[in-house]
């Protein structure tokens, strides 16, 4: 069941979800106009509107999608400063001009097409090799999808498929742009490098006080004490609500004894197979494969390489049709089984590592039970204390009573600017997620909106108990702050000047070696290497200057922790090697798609302009939640 989740969530439902990605990037520029269509719509293109039930939807989704990716739950907050509400209504809008045009060109797939593909889909496919209607109901609960907006939208997607698909199919990649980027990227490059020692090549002398001030007065936008908030804060995350729900040993016993099963780690196995169209066709092959010295060498015989044939390391339960799965799982390590017939195809399998399954005991997963069922009472747990939060803010109580009254976590914030500094530099807040609770507090209207503010795990409620405004320091304040910010500029200053008059000594015919000889310092020389991948101790941008140098020339470059100043010399250009078939085939490949992807931008950009797009941003804002 988890298998065919994880292949329904990378297989059709990804498609309807992410064929259309890239067309964010063609619609980014949607028009802010609202011409007085239905009151209730967000957006439209031509005669299609877009509901923000359909946007927030899709909007849930990128979360959704997002968070599997970064391994935790996004806030709709965290979403937005993404762009995530953007791409969702980009995609929306690409979408419908994209079915808006299949429309008027009469494109349709039947009802009966769509089902047959459904029943066949291999992403719904359970342990038996058939449509399992289990696994395809809990992709789409997984999803957030109904079964009938499921078809619609998997219908959809096959009109958009079947038109994009005939509008880039045949793109031939010229041979010229495919050789220009080989050049460019397997050029490769050997330089002598010398660091300077900013102690001995840029001794500042020490300021006096007219200079200091100079400094001050020119500077004095980095010399202002920011506007401080003192903030009561009460916070209600998974872990103080865990505290309030402990989980008994007799919970415990009980989640356990109910499948024990499901803690075992079942036998997995690396399997190699061969397929093919009959068993006769099986049957030859393996008396070549018996010949070879080793499978792997067979394989080669009959034309095969380790990607065609390897399964990947799979339990019983993944190997989806049963004949195959038994015979592979009766395999001893390092062998090879006789022709198999299966449902769908005749193989060979071939065994090349067994990883013994594990029977776990109550006390080996007592822990891990024991945490699974904290969280899942301190999830109910924190709506209800949520709730109770609400109804005594209600009343009239402060968060400091509440806190004490339900057991909660208080903290009272004596001083902190919205980088969530206090007036000594120091971090103001000890709270993971500080990022949040200082742009809630100060946000536009911050101590007047009483509302929780929603955490990743939890929800923080913060109160403004006052206000210090911005102000300039002066001078006789940030006297020492003055000092090290100008020598530090100087320092800089001096080092490029240094620097720049070893390059020009360089370029002007005298050698680096002489050089570094009469400045006391050591000439390292690097290996070869390309503009892409691993480089010497330079920063991108001096990788730019070293590929825009010739053999024997000079220049300055800052060094990586930006402390110095490194002067590089090319001392070897070595250019590309022809490209390799394999070389050619991958670039070509990938400058395709990203041919296919430009194309598929301009075709959404021409659509729009036909039938005009336009979003009404109040809507959209009070669908999001946001301010005006």
């Amino acid at each position: 069941m988890m298998e065919a989740l994880r292949r329904g969530a990378s297989g059709w439902i990804a498609k309807i979800f992410l064929s259309l990605l890239i067309l964010s990037f063609a619609v980014w520029g949607v028009a802010d106009v609202f011409t007085g269509y239905g009151q209730r719509s967000l957006a439209r293109i031509g005669a299609t509107e877009i509901s923000p039930e359909e946007f927030q939807q899709a909007f849930q989704q990128e979360i959704s999608m997002v968070s599997r990716q970064v391994g935790r739950r996004l806030t709709p907050e965290q979403a937005r400063s993404f762009g995530l509400d953007t791409r969702a209504l980009s995609r929306l809008i690409g979408s419908a001009a994209i079915s808006t045009h299949a429309h008027d060109l009469g494109l349709a797939v039947p009802d009966s097409d769509i089902a047959a593909e459904i029943r066949t889909d291999p992403d719904f496919k359970g342990v038996t090799g058939t449509f399992d209607r289990a696994a395809f109901n809990e992709v789409l609960r997984q999803n957030g999808i109904s079964e009938s907006r499921y078809f619609k939208e998997r219908k959809s997607a096959e009109v958009r498929e079947q038109l994009t698909d005939a509008l880039l199919e045949g793109t031939v990649i010229p041979k010229t742009p495919v050789e220009i980027v080989h050049r460019y990227r397997e050029e490769q490059r050997t330089i002598n490098a010398i660091t300077l020692d900013p102690e001995k090549a840029a001794k500042v002398p020490e300021p006096d006080e007219a200079k200091l001030k100079g400094y001050y007065e020119q500077n004095k936008a980095s010399f202002v004490a920011l506007e401080t908030r003192k903030l009561n804060v009460l916070l209600l995350t998974t872990e103080e609500a865990k505290k309030l729900v402990p989980v008994s040993d007799e919970d415990i016993r009980a989640s356990y004894d109910r499948n024990p099963a499901r803690f075992n780690e079942p036998e997995q196995r690396r399997i190699f197979q061969l397929s093919f169209p009959d068993l006769p066709a099986a049957e030859k092959a393996a008396a070549e494969l018996a010949k070879a010295p080793s499978f792997e060498e067979g394989a080669k015989i009959l034309g095969l390489k380790e990607s065609d044939y390897d399964l990947g390391v799979l339990t019983r339960d993944q190997v989806i049709d049963p004949a195959i799965a038994n015979a592979a799982f009766a395999l001893e390590k390092g062998k090879t089984s006789a022709p198999i017939a299966g449902k769908f195809t005749n193989v060979i399998v071939h065994v090349i590592d067994i990883q013994p399954g594990k029977q776990h005991t109550f006390d080996d997963v007592k822990a891990q039970i024991s945490e699974q069922l904290a969280i899942e009472a301190s999830g109910r747990a924190i709506q209800e204390l949520h709730d109770k939060v609400d109804d005594e803010r209600g009343a009239g109580k402060s968060l400091q009573e509440i806190a004490t009254a339900l057991k909660l976590r208080f903290a009272e914030i004596p001083a902190t600017d919205r980088n969530g500094r206090a007036p000594d530099g120091k971090a103001a807040l000890d709270q993971p997620e500080w990022q949040t609770i200082v742009r809630a507090a100060f946000a536009p209207g911050a101590g007047i909106d009483r509302e929780a503010v929603e955490l990743q795990n939890g929800y923080v409620w913060i109160d403004l108990a006052g206000t210090t405004p911005e102000r300039q320091k002066p001078y006789e304040e940030v006297q020492a702050d003055v000092k090290a910010q100008w020598l530090a500029a100087e320092t800089k200053r001096a080092l490029a000047a240094a620097a720049q008059a070893i390059v020009d000594k360089i370029n002007g015919g005298t050698t680096v070696d002489a050089v570094a000889t009469e400045q006391g310092l050591k000439v390292e020389a690097s290996k070869p290497f390309k503009r892409l991948g691993e480089t010497p101790a330079l920063t991108q941008s001096g990788v730019r200057q070293v590929f825009a140098l010739a053999k024997g020339k000079a220049a300055s470059v800052e060094t990586p922790d930006g402390k110095s100043r490194s002067i590089v010399v090319v001392t070897e250009v070595t250019p590309a090697e022809p490209p390799t078939k394999e070389q050619v085939e991958q670039l070509s490949a990938e400058l395709n798609r990203q041919y296919q992807g430009d194309a598929l931008a301009e075709y959404v950009s021409a659509l729009q302009a036909r039938y005009g797009v336009s979003v009404n941003q109040t809507v959209l804002k009070r669908t999001l939640g946001v301010e005006q």
